[in-house]
Formats: structure tokens, sequence, C-alpha cells
């Protein structure tokens, strides 16, 4: 399944982030994320299985498509059956404003293979495969930084945090700050930045604080591929948030620690993300006369293959792409 998969849902986030790109710095978010979505549910039709989107866009009567329970894919009796999760575009600010780390993110796995997260928030906390088994969301971050330290053989001065820059984490990022630990603050996009925790070279350690919940099932499946580790608590905002959960069959419990396993239990899981703008991870959309570039990460749990993946698109077949191979 995996590898049929692959490279077929690599395909779908190239297309929504050349969509996306075409928006960087014109300041209409939502026109971005539309141009993702649509382009993304329109390339995942092609694909030869019967999928259904457990995390998307929302509920469906507030999202057109991608939404929640959406039946996708070419769905012949005779092909797999998928579930599947989509952030058709993490940073729609950083593509309205011009600025890195925007990417398209989807995650399959067999039916049941992924949590059904409600839109909520989440408490993360995301080490890379060195330091997996080393952390406790539990205790304090004063505590986790001198453990991630210890795991990488470090001091606490040469670990990197990244964190949302929010109201919510000054209390955070004094603490972490406190321990001497280098912070990575950051406007969107806390699943670029688990993504890089887990890739060696990219100077990213840790990832903590609160974010979106759909978006921490992506991140567990992305970790839980490269080797990594995360611990979610769940955070609801209102006691529809809490209800809405219990309807999805999940435990409201805020006390309840989800591990990467049960984020993303699947046993055939692949994670593909393209970049829209240039990032520490992922080159952003570069267009040519006739065609585009895209930068893409694509992996599976049971190939244990992580590729990197440079596409040239041909968009004018009549018109050599100006680009060097």
């Amino acid at each position: 399944m995996e590898t049929l998969l692959a490279l077929e849902m690599v395909r779908v986030t190239e297309a929504a982030a050349i969509a996306s790109a075409r928006y960087m710095g014109r300041g209409d978010r939502m026109g971005a994320d539309h141009a993702a979505t649509e382009a993304m549910r329109r390339t995942m039709d092609e694909v030869e299985m019967r999928g259904t989107i457990v995390i998307g866009e929302g509920e469906r009567d507030k999202a057109p498509m991608l939404w929640i329970g959406e039946p996708v894919g070419m769905r012949k009796d005779d092909q797999l059956e998928v579930d599947i999760a989509v952030d058709p575009l993490e940073g729609t600010n950083l593509v309205a404003e011009g600025q890195g780390n925007a990417i398209t993110v989807l995650a399959a796995s067999e039916r049941g293979g992924l949590l059904h997260a409600p839109d909520t928030y989440m408490e993360k906390l995301c080490v890379g495969p060195i330091a997996a088994g080393q952390v406790d969301i539990r205790v304090s971050a004063t505590e986790n930084v001198e453990r991630i330290a210890r795991a990488l053989r470090r001091q606490p001065t040469d670990i990197t945090v990244v964190i949302l820059d929010r109201p919510r984490h000054e209390a955070l990022i004094a603490e972490v700050r406190a321990t001497g630990a280098r912070i990575k603050l950051i406007t969107d996009g806390d699943l670029s930045g688990a993504i890089s925790c887990a890739v060696s070279g990219t100077g990213v350690h840790a990832v903590m604080g609160v974010g979106g919940a759909p978006e921490g099932v992506l991140t567990a499946a992305a970790l839980r591929c490269l080797g990594g580790e995360m611990q979610a608590r769940f955070r609801f905002r209102s006691p529809e948030e809490r209800a809405r959960a219990e309807t999805m069959g999940v435990n409201v419990d805020e006390d309840r620690v989800y591990t990467t396993l049960d984020l993303a239990p699947g046993e055939n899981l692949v994670f593909a993300a393209t970049g829209v703008t240039e990032g520490d991870l992922l080159n952003g959309v570069r267009f040519f006369g006739g065609g585009a570039r895209t930068h893409s990460l694509v992996m599976g749990y049971q190939t244990k293959q992580v590729r990197f993946v440079d596409t040239v698109h041909m968009f004018d077949r009549e018109r050599p792409p100006a680009v060097r191979l």
C-alpha cells in the first residue's frame, strides 16, 4: 500500500503547492487556501483508491471540499480503502505575506490508522529520534530541555526549541529562556518545525507549546515515519469543542497524554509535504517559463524510506524549461 500511494500522495501535495504559490505576497490568505484546497481535491480524485477525509477543512456545511467524511479518489470496488488527513496549506498567512516555511501536507493510512481529531487545540511536545523516549510532557519545560540536552550530549545552551509566537506562550517562552536554550519563535506552521526537529542538520531539536489538534495528527504521522516522538494533551476552548470531541469518540480527559502511536497508529502510513514558500526544510515553488519546480518530502513507515523529491513540472511541452537540472 505504501509503495503504491507514496508518489501519488506527493503528486497531490505538489499540485496544491503550485496553485497556492501563485498567491505569494498578494495578501490574500483565503485565496491561497482555496487554490490549494481545490487543486488537492481535484488531483486526489485521480488516485486509484477509495479514500475518506478524516482530517480536513471542517464540517460539510462549512467546507465546500475536503470536508471530514468526504469520499475521495477513483473509488472503484477493487481499490484500497484509505483514511486521509490533509492540511491543504499550512501557513496561509505566510503565503499571503510572502514569508517562508509554508507547506502543503497530507498523511494517509489504512482505515483507522489516524486519530479523528476535533478542531480544537493540543499542548504538544515534539522531539527527534535521539531524544525520543527521554521526554515527558507532564514535567516542566525546564526538565524537558535538560533531558533533550543530555540525550544529545549537549548543554542546554546548544538546544533550539521552536515555539509559536502567541500570548498564551509567554510563560513557556520565559521558562525556556531561563534554561539558556535558544528559541526560534514562529508566527505560523508548527508542523514544519516538528518535522525539522526529526531531520538531522536543521538545527531544531524540539517543538513545545499549544497548537491545532488536526495538525497534531499530521505531525504524529510524520514523526512516526522519522522515528521521532510526539506527546500531546487536548486543550479545549469551549464546551462545544469538548462535546464535538465526545461525538467523535475521543477521550476528552485533558490529563490524558496521547503518544505518537495513539495519534497515528496505522501500520501502512504515508506522509507527504511540498514546500510552497522557501523554508528551512523544503524549497518553495519556483516558476519558470513554461513550468515550475517543486521540492517535496515523502516517507513511509513500513518501507523505512524518506525521499526528498525534486520535480520539474512542464506546463508547456513546446517550450523547453529554462531550468538547471
